[in-house]
């Protein structure tokens, strides 16, 4: 998958702040999510509106949070994971807003996604996080692949599974994992050598 992240500060000796950092995160996350959706759309999956659209790209965006608070657990505090998070959540609430109010009849779309975000994350934590490899494990993974394919047309959501987990996932974390590295808020756990 090649994507143009943004990972470069238009001042670099300034500080860079929390908020600084995760709106650049939702800012590229959202350019991931664009690149996953043309994949699975590429795929010929049964996508037949922009606000199903809308749906696939909440999915990929409450994943890509989930993956980020996992991978931040244990590096920071509670109360700057929870305030990281939040914050991370919320900008990502503002591109699905500004995203889909072109195409439904709501006038907000940040509640209904925070919302899909607190029915998906207590499913998401019984799921396991492969702590070797820093990367979402089967059931994790599983679970992403099932939350995309409700959100694609009855004839796909079958066979999208195994595409989904298998193909997609494997293609799109590595980038994203990237750019999170390249935004600083992990580093590479690998030992030098």
């Amino acid at each position: 998958m090649k994507i143009r992240i943004k990972t470069r500060w238009s001042k670099e000796n300034r500080e860079v702040s929390m908020e600084d950092s995760v709106s650049v995160l939702a800012f590229n996350s959202w350019k991931i999510g664009m690149q996953t959706l043309l994949e699975i759309e590429n795929q010929d999956f049964d996508i037949n509106s922009q606000m199903q659209r809308i749906h696939i790209l909440e999915e990929i965006s409450a994943f890509m949070i989930q993956a980020v608070d996992r991978m931040i657990h244990g590096t920071t505090s509670d109360e700057d994971r929870a305030a990281t998070i939040n914050y991370y959540a919320k900008k990502m609430a503002d591109h699905v807003h500004e995203n889909a109010r072109d195409f439904g009849d709501l006038d907000d779309y940040r509640s209904p996604f925070i919302q899909k975000l607190n029915d998906r994350f207590p499913v998401y934590s019984e799921t396991r996080w492969d702590e070797d490899k820093d990367e979402p494990s089967f059931s994790m993974s599983r679970e992403f692949a099932s939350n995309v394919a409700a959100a694609l047309g009855d004839r796909d959501r079958q066979w999208a599974l195994d595409y989904l987990q298998q193909v997609l996932l494997p293609d799109f974390f590595p980038v994203f994992k990237r750019t999170i590295k390249s935004i600083g808020f992990i580093e590479d756990k690998r030992m030098p050598g």
